[in-house]
């Protein structure tokens, strides 16, 4: 038996074949090879076609199941991941409207400050637990105010990865988890919030049914079991946010547990088991996949959007065209700690929640063309995307996260030797590295919800922990040093 996950990113979809009994990723893929475009019609706008997505998800898709050679009916459950607040819009016959509204624009930040003065600061945040920034509410606030012929053809939003289980079931449903990354739920009345509902005089019609994260959420179609070669009836079964669901795929579902990625942006994500919330809404609050009623599970997110694209920008941009991620980092490591005085502010890549929701845009600092050179430069990269973590970090440990061990994946940025050395040391926190991604994760959060497992401990008693990387505490001082100037040009 096998289960199947999707992990529907803004840089590509991956989909992940993990067999139930062993816990083995037999099969993986990702499309397209090189990023996917964002179309930037102004400064600080990002959309994507989710008709994009489902292309490249049945690439990878059809790669998966090839390079496994496994019979279709073997795979007993379907899972998903997907990049956080969107927005996808359909008319009555399931069509997309316009291209989604993604993650890392601010077009919408002006109406989601409007609503948190208009609502009241305290009642928004003990209700929401956020602002509702320029999250998915706060786009269609945009939209119904910018496009309100196109706001008029709506029948149902929805996030990405709700969008992805309408094109494999047919059925348009959402989460908790979903509604709570939109900024639609009320936490403290168990429900969708009909403040944000009233203020922005959205009908409730607008929001689809709600289904369970873990549960059945509906059968892959006859048709798209044809079009993705798979068998009609095949259950998805779990449905969550891509960094949920990473923190899902490190086995982190309780309490003081805390999981970081770093690719196009980055994250720290930990578990609380009471309604906390930062006063100026930096960090963000949402319910966790395990999230009920009775059982307060919130996921803190810290979100830099500027991370892994402000390397891979350097890249492009900077180096030659021979220069491979691995060369950058063994050149980067030839400079010392702090850079010889440079600072990077990675903040290119719209507005920064972190920085209550103000764009800056990305900037070096300190430059002096007799003294620095590539790798000078190279390095004050990877510290000041480590520096905007350490900012970030300080603010969840204000609202009583104790980050002692950071959970991460064994990708992106932290296959740099340099930034997990950095982050251990400059956030005095152990990093585990785990062989995972987000849809394998998602594969096996499916077997969940399928009733394949019976518990998450079931489900991820196979994960292995690759390496460990310490704090180096002969360095603190220096990584401090460096830290306070970079916090000095915010």
């Amino acid at each position: 038996m096998y289960l199947l996950g999707y992990d529907i990113g803004s840089s590509s979809v991956k989909a992940a074949l993990v067999e139930v009994d062993t816990g083995k990723i037999i099969a993986s893929d990702f499309f397209p090879k090189v990023e996917m475009p964002m179309h930037a019609e102004k400064a600080g706008w990002a959309e994507q076609d989710p008709e994009m997505w489902w292309s490249n998800l049945k690439l990878a898709n059809e790669s998966v199941l090839r390079i496994s050679n496994i019979a279709p009916k073997d795979i007993k459950a379907i899972g998903i991941s997907w990049q956080m607040h969107g927005l996808v819009m359909v008319d009555k016959n399931k069509k997309v409207l316009r291209p989604s509204i993604i993650w890392c624009d601010s077009r919408a930040v002006p109406y989601g400050e409007k609503a948190f003065d208009t609502i009241g600061e305290e009642k928004t945040l003990s209700h929401l637990l956020n602002s509702p920034g320029n999250f998915t509410a706060s786009k269609l606030a945009w939209v119904k105010d910018n496009e309100p012929e196109l706001y008029a053809q709506i029948d149902k939003i929805m996030l990405p990865g709700d969008y992805i289980a309408m094109k494999l079931t047919d059925e348009i449903s959402i989460t908790v988890e979903g509604l709570s990354e939109g900024i639609f739920w009320d936490f403290k009345e168990n429900k969708i919030s009909s403040d944000i509902l009233d203020y922005f005089g959205f009908n409730e019609d607008l929001l689809p049914k709600i289904a369970p994260v873990f549960g059945i959420q509906g059968e892959v179609t006859t048709a798209t079991a044809k079009e993705l070669g798979l068998m009609p009836g095949t259950p998805v079964s779990y449905r969550a946010g891509d960094q949920p669901n990473n923190a899902v795929s490190l086995n982190v579902f309780n309490p003081g547990e805390i999981a970081s990625t770093a690719g196009t942006s980055g994250v720290v994500y930990g578990v609380l088991d009471e309604v906390k919330y930062d006063p100026l809404s930096r960090v963000n609050i949402f319910a966790h996949v395990n999230h009920k009623p009775d059982q307060i599970r919130l996921g803190v997110l810290l979100c830099i959007n500027g991370t892994g694209i402000l390397n891979s920008w350097v890249k492009r941009n900077m180096m030659s065209s021979d220069m491979s991620y691995n060369d950058m980092n063994q050149l980067a490591a030839q400079s010392p700690v702090g850079s010889k005085g440079i600072s990077v502010l990675p903040f290119g890549n719209g507005a920064e929640r972190v920085l209550e929701n103000n764009n800056i845009d990305c900037s070096f600092r300190g430059i002096n063309f007799n003294i620095h050179d590539r790798s000078d430069m190279l390095r004050a990269v990877q510290e000041g995307i480590v520096f905007s973590f350490i900012y970030g970090m300080e603010i969840m440990k204000s609202i009583g996260m104790d980050i002692k061990v950071i959970k991460a994946g064994n990708a992106n940025m932290f296959l740099s030797p340099l930034y997990r050395d950095a982050l251990a040391t400059s956030s005095n926190a152990v990093i585990e590295l785990y062989d995972t991604d987000g849809a394998a994760g998602a594969a096996k959060a499916a077997g969940i919800g399928a009733g394949l497992y019976a518990s998450n401990e079931e489900a991820f008693s196979t994960l292995k922990r690759k390496q460990t990387i310490e704090p180096d505490h002969k360095l603190s001082s220096q990584y401090k040093k460096a830290y306070e100037l970079w916090k000095s040009y915010l």
